[in-house]
């Protein structure tokens, strides 16, 4: 295995050895204008966002909120992202999210899942996912 491949992995993975942490959301439904079709435009829908962003920090925590990745700044972020304007792609929203979140330099990755919950009776949800490194 090539050491950049080796090296792209580890993020993926709590370790205290890298000061590697992970910071989640986990299922935020919101409503947002998004699609492409015809029917899609001038209406909202639900979607539910997934983040699972690997994070590292040298730094002690010393028990403060400035000291860590704030998963309440980051929802906030993606609300304000989804904000009230029409989204096409579910693909563009997942890229914003994690260009948003890679904005703090702690942030190793942000993998990102977008789902749209009512597009098919029999389908629970349609979407994408993505990972996105930081440049560092």
């Amino acid at each position: 295995m090539a050491v950049e491949h080796i090296h792209q992995l580890q993020p993926r993975i709590a370790d205290g050895r890298n000061a590697i942490r992970h910071v989640f959301i986990r299922d935020l439904v919101l409503s947002c204008r998004i699609g492409v079709h015809r029917h899609e435009h001038g209406s909202s829908q639900r979607v539910r966002i997934n983040l699972d962003l690997a994070v590292g920090d040298e730094r002690a925590l010393h028990d403060d909120l400035a000291n860590v990745v704030c998963y309440e700044r980051i929802a906030d972020g993606v609300r304000e992202l989804i904000g009230g304007r029409h989204i096409r792609l579910v693909e563009t929203l997942a890229e914003e999210i994690a260009a948003f979140c890679l904005v703090d330099r702690r942030v190793r990755s942000a993998r990102v899942r977008v789902e749209k919950l009512d597009v098919f009776r029999d389908a629970g949800s349609v979407g994408v996912e993505i990972e996105r490194f930081s440049a560092l």
